[in-house]
């Protein structure tokens, strides 16, 4: 059985320069052909919000959410790092709802970090978080809970002013003890500044070819909706076209009562 790796195998990776792999994951199925890849970190993403349950953003997304997905992810992987998602007003409310939210995360679902998204203003917080036990990731850029807040989702960091307060609020995670920070959506240019102030690794998302690593939804780089294909997002297959002929072949057959035949049937 392999090991799944911890925060502290994650940062051996980043000291040898070993680019991180992440990508979404909410259920067993998947989980369990993840396993088979090389595949660092799974991010129990509250994007489940959009991928799974069809919502618009990742607002509706509950804490009794990431807790199940990532309890049927635990099930089906045994070698990534488990990284969950904190969803919108799970921590933003009080340091003491973080801490009991987050240690929920960890206590009821298993995993083994958290992720929060925000800057400077939730120092205090993740450093609260931290002296507790629990492994802190932070979020930049492009922070989806707050997509009203920015009307939309829209590139970040574009100016000189927003790309100093990235960086300001960057170091402040990482002074506050996040091992890890998410960069979504900022120029190339500004990620890769960012990646080379700290002492952490990022992992980018949009971000360009310059952070620690990479994270993508696994659904959108399957090519599973076609539809969907912002400018960051590369479809690695084409798992649609594939679906769709899968199921019209087995209407097919059904249809001309071709199947069941006799080699599937008792």
């Amino acid at each position: 059985m392999a090991r799944r790796k911890t925060t502290r195998a994650l940062r051996k990776l980043y000291e040898k320069q070993t680019p991180l792999t992440m990508v979404t994951c909410y259920d067993y199925t998947f989980a369990r052909l993840v396993d088979k890849a090389d595949i660092d970190i799974i991010l129990v993403g509250d994007s489940m919000g959009n991928v799974i349950q069809g919502h618009d953003t990742t607002v509706p997304v509950t804490l009794e959410d990431i807790i199940y997905h990532t309890r049927a992810v635990l099930r089906g992987n045994q070698s990534a790092h488990i990284l969950a998602d904190m969803p919108f007003m799970s921590y933003q409310a009080s340091t003491d709802d973080a801490l009991r939210n987050a240690g929920r995360l960890l206590k009821e679902g298993h995993a083994q970090s958290v992720k929060v998204e925000g800057g400077e203003e939730l120092a205090t917080m993740i450093a609260r978080m931290t002296a507790a036990g629990i492994p802190v990731c932070g979020h930049l850029g492009l922070t989806p809970q707050s997509v009203h807040a920015f009307g939309g989702f829209r590139l970040q960091g574009t100016d000189d002013e927003a790309a100093e307060r990235l960086l300001k609020d960057a170091r402040a995670l990482q002074d506050a003890g996040a091992f890890m920070i998410v960069l979504e959506m900022v120029p190339a240019a500004l990620a890769k500044r960012v990646t080379n102030a700290l002492d952490i690794p990022t992992i980018g998302i949009g971000a360009g070819p310059h952070t620690s690593g990479q994270v993508l939804v696994l659904q959108d780089m399957l090519g599973m909706n076609s539809d969907f294909k912002p400018r960051f997002v590369k479809h690695f297959a084409s798992l649609e076209n594939t679906v769709v002929g899968a199921l019209n072949a087995f209407a097919d057959e059904v249809h001309q009562r071709s199947f069941p035949d006799d080699e599937h049937s008792y």
